[in-house]
């Protein structure tokens, strides 16, 4: 089977949804790969690495069975895209539905890498997952840069320096690689998050988890976060405002699937932060965990330096990338056999991902927000 990996193009990323790794594997099985010439350059996988993988170089990677990618397709990447191929990408399609209707009008079988089923045996093909490990670690790195204080206590000539406080709101993947990451740059790190199972998760990396009754359970289907009550959020408000103000260094994760980030950091929060604090939003791309971000740039606001950076993953694209990559093929292996992509399998995992097949949506959350404006019509 001929898999194509085209370039990037919406502005700003940087990754490559197969590195040559990951070509070589799939070559070795009987897969023929056609990469897009300088697909891979910026995130330092260069063309000549990709034929030493046994991958062949062209100029239009569209014209292949299946079509990995990173991003959603563009328009005229959708123009490109013919009845009968196979296409894996993150789709979003709870996000953008009608991408997906396209799709399907298209003949076009889609499986969504934002999807993937929070089981077990989906783990090694899970990546969100993958993605908030590395936007996680990159977001203890910005705060860093932006904070005008040491993050461990030091003990030199001049005196003792204590250390940075860091305050991590939501306890997910990329939260606790945020703690993880502080822990390790000498920070005193505190933690917060709905959901009370991950108590101790937080603590095993050496923080301290902050405790408080909202009365409900902020966890929801699959172990994502649900939105909670409004009795239960002024409660939530009223103990983040707290710690806000207590802390040097901000990093949000809030976010519930196919939904706009909760507002966690009011806008009447952030005066009565230290001067020189940082938040660092890692939310920002559905709207932002605190009020007065904004998303793709870096503001400061009463002296609070708020980061707003979209797409934190591909700031570090080599290892996005080769994460990404082996959570792709992980996902291949489960539906592409001798030499031929089935998406029909009989698999949890594969259905699960699956949004558009023989000329339908087939994805159940994707299908009802696609019904809804046609019933209120």
């Amino acid at each position: 089977m001929r898999i194509g990996v085209p370039r990037e193009v919406v502005p700003g990323e940087r990754r490559v949804a197969l590195v040559p790794e990951t070509v070589q594997k799939l070559t070795k099985a009987g897969n023929e790969v056609v990469v897009e010439r300088g697909a891979g350059v910026e995130a330092a996988f260069v063309d000549s690495a990709y034929e030493q993988a046994g991958a062949r170089i062209v100029d239009d990677a569209f014209d292949a069975e299946l079509i990995a990618k990173v991003q959603k397709p563009t328009a005229d990447e959708v123009a490109k895209l013919k009845q009968g191929q196979v296409l894996v990408a993150f789709l979003q399609p709870l996000i953008d539905p009608k991408l997906a209707g396209t799709l399907a009008e298209r003949g076009v079988a889609a499986l969504s890498m934002d999807a993937i089923p929070r089981i077990t045996r989906a783990q090694p093909m899970d990546a969100l997952s993958s993605q908030a490990t590395v936007a996680g670690y990159k977001a203890v790195l910005l705060a860093s840069a932006a904070l005008p204080r040491f993050f461990p206590m030091l003990t030199t000539a001049a005196g003792t320096i204590a250390p940075a406080k860091a305050f991590v709101i939501g306890a997910g993947v990329a939260g606790l690689q945020a703690i993880a990451t502080a822990r390790r740059l000498g920070a005193v790190v505190e933690a917060f998050d709905t959901r009370p199972v991950v108590k101790e998760q937080v603590q095993s990396l050496g923080a301290r988890f902050l405790e408080i009754d909202l009365g409900e359970s902020g966890e929801g289907a699959g172990g994502y976060a649900k939105e909670l009550s409004e009795e239960a959020h002024k409660k939530e408000i009223e103990l983040l405002a707290k710690a806000v103000r207590e802390n040097d260094i901000v990093i949000t994760t809030a976010a519930i699937p196919g939904r706009k980030a909760p507002v966690l950091i009011t806008a009447d929060m952030v005066p009565n932060m230290r001067p020189g604090s940082v938040i660092v939003d890692l939310a920002a791309e559905t709207g932002g965990n605190c009020e007065l971000t904004e998303p793709g740039k870096t503001v400061v606001k009463h002296g609070v330096t708020i980061i707003g950076t979209v797409n934190v993953p591909s700031t570090m694209p080599y290892h996005a990338s080769q994460m990404y990559s082996r959570n792709v093929a992980s996902l291949l292996a489960l539906f592409v056999k001798e030499g031929k992509a089935d998406v029909g399998v009989d698999d949890d995992v594969v259905k699960g991902t699956l949004i558009t097949k023989d000329g339908a949506v087939v994805h159940e959350g994707t299908k009802k927000l696609l019904a809804a404006p046609a019933a209120a019509s």
